[in-house]
């Protein structure tokens, strides 16, 4: 969620809208989707989808460099989406480990793309030429401001997140910006020799300060590095370990509700359940649990002992629970509901999340060289958009507009 007026204040009105437009055009498992945009009179609402492992940068700062197996799996998803979106004529122009995202699975979400440019934002030259991106992660020619392929400045990025994932350190780094500038200018690292000789052959070629020479995608997914066997990964979570099989049946569906009875007959007769199913967004779910025929102690249990576990990797959260850590109830009293006030105790509802109000604060690095790593991570932000003004795609564009409800 982001206000308006202050989108307005700093200008940055024509970088969210083309923000919004390349997002809807990239359409990847290894970019992060966009499902909606609504809008207020003074708010915008972006719903994205969760990335729950949090930064790839977060991981290497945590845990330290990886094994070349390990960056040869998040590689190649990094390479397949940035192909990707070259192929519809979209450039990042912005790559970096903390753009990068992971899901429960930890497969790689690109995301970010307030400074990425359409293959419309050239000029006559067929080159782009605003200054934009993170210094450590910048190619030489972006910063030399003649004119630059869109493409082989995203490769160029993508070697350098190659090397801090295996190296766990930046390749060019200096206390001083215009000596780090010189450096990558020049092309001045070296690898370390825990490398591969394949790992420092394909290296040496993507990070070639001549973009007229460097090496492509295509010959990248060629390299003998690439075409190594990916690390396969099965990552069990806690609920997969003390999974337990609901005992309920699906006795009938019925405009949206599933009506579930337990198999066998309790104290009470037959525990019989209603789920509403209610759809807040592309999925995105609201699902109200009410309990119709049976004993509440035992429908309580069911919840409590099956359903949540059961249910562990998919729901956000379960309402009532953030009240009852917040604010302790008597014993007997009824938790008050943000949602209905009233509703009966045999109600159990998983219910969206609240935002959060802080950002995930990163951990201090692990070593000294890994210090240099959360250096100069700003982007450098382009004084004027890269789109061409006779070309606006955007101007156009209709945000679904949502009525604020009135506060009490």
């Amino acid at each position: 969620m982001i206000h308006k007026d202050r989108v307005m204040k700093v200008g940055l009105t024509e970088q969210i809208k083309r923000e919004i437009s390349i997002m809807r055009l990239v359409k990847h498992p290894n970019v992060l989707q966009l499902f909606e945009v609504m809008a207020s009179k003074s708010k915008i609402y972006f719903v994205l989808e969760y990335a729950k492992g949090g930064e790839l940068f977060n991981k290497i700062a945590k845990g330290g460099k990886l094994s070349e197996d390990s960056a040869r799996r998040y590689f190649h998803q990094l390479i397949s989406a940035v192909d990707y979106c070259h192929s519809r004529g979209v450039y990042h122009r912005d790559l970096k480990p903390e753009n990068l995202l992971l899901d429960d699975n930890e497969n790689l979400k690109v995301s970010d793309f307030g400074l990425s440019a359409l293959a419309e934002s050239k000029r006559q030259d067929g080159l782009l030429h605003t200054t934009c991106g993170t210094p450590a992660y910048v190619a030489p020619e972006v910063l030399s401001r003649k004119g630059y392929d869109g493409a082989k400045a995203d490769v160029w990025s993508c070697g350098v997140i190659l090397f801090v994932l295996v190296a766990g350190y930046l390749p060019f780094h200096d206390t001083n910006l215009i000596e780090m500038y010189r450096k990558i200018s020049r092309a001045e690292f070296r690898c370390p020799r825990s490398f591969s000789t394949e790992l420092k052959d394909l290296l040496y070629k993507i990070l070639d300060p001549d973009p007229s020479t460097r090496i492509s995608i295509s010959r990248i997914k060629r390299s003998a590095w690439y075409r190594k066997p990916i690390e396969t990964h099965a990552k069990k979570s806690e609920a997969e370990a003390t999974e337990k099989t609901l005992t309920a049946e699906v006795k009938k569906k019925e405009n949206g509700t599933l009506k579930l009875a337990a198999p066998k007959e309790g104290k009470k007769g037959v525990l019989e359940l209603d789920a509403d199913i209610f759809e807040v967004a592309p999925s995105l779910f609201l699902v109200e649990l009410k309990k119709t025929n049976g004993d509440t102690l035992e429908y309580q249990k069911l919840v409590k002992e099956e359903i949540r576990p059961a249910l562990k990797d998919i729901v956000w959260v379960w309402q009532g629970d953030q009240q009852q850590q917040s604010q302790p109830t008597m014993q007997g009293q009824q938790p008050q509901s943000a949602f209905s006030p009233q509703q009966p105790q045999d109600q159990q509802q998983p219910s969206l999340p609240q935002q959060e109000q802080q950002g995930l604060v990163e951990a201090p690095l692990p070593s000294q060289k890994l210090q240099l790593l959360d250096q100069l991570q700003l982007p450098i932000v382009p004084g004027q958009p890269e789109w061409p003004s006779e070309q606006e795609p955007l101007e156009c564009l209709q945000l679904p507009i949502v009525s604020e409800q009135p506060k009490n």
